[in-house]
């Protein structure tokens, strides 16, 4: 085997693989079955093993916005008096609707899901 592989292009399969590589079944599995977890490549059932596009990666200049904004967030949530692990409950339920696309802040759907009360010291 020899050359780059691109995106859209075909693996051959785990068996095929093996044998050319003179390595165990299960080594080549694992390869596999860690580059889809990791979303380089995608085994479709009946059709095969591809490399996925790249996916896009950010700018230092966005990477930057997205580190201030993160900053000021945590200043100024500490200044309320939260602590990290309110801070990290409050961020995984939005995190959470976010990703599921509920892109509104509902007070009512948030008040009862996560405790937030404050701690003293």
């Amino acid at each position: 085997m020899r050359g780059i592989l691109k995106p859209e292009d075909q693996l051959p399969t785990v068996r095929q693989l093996a044998k050319e590589l003179k390595v165990n079944f299960n080594t080549v599995a694992r390869a596999y079955r860690l580059l889809d977890e990791a979303g380089i490549i995608s085994t479709q059932q009946g059709r095969g093993t591809y490399i996925l596009p790249l996916k896009e990666t950010l700018s230092p200049e966005r990477m930057q916005q997205i580190d201030q904004i993160t900053f000021q967030y945590l200043q100024t949530a500490g200044s309320l008096g939260f602590s990290p692990d309110q801070l990290l409950a409050i961020f995984h339920h939005h995190f959470r609707n976010w990703k599921q696309g509920l892109s509104e802040y509902d007070k009512e759907r948030f008040s009862p899901n996560i405790n937030v009360s404050r701690e003293t010291n």
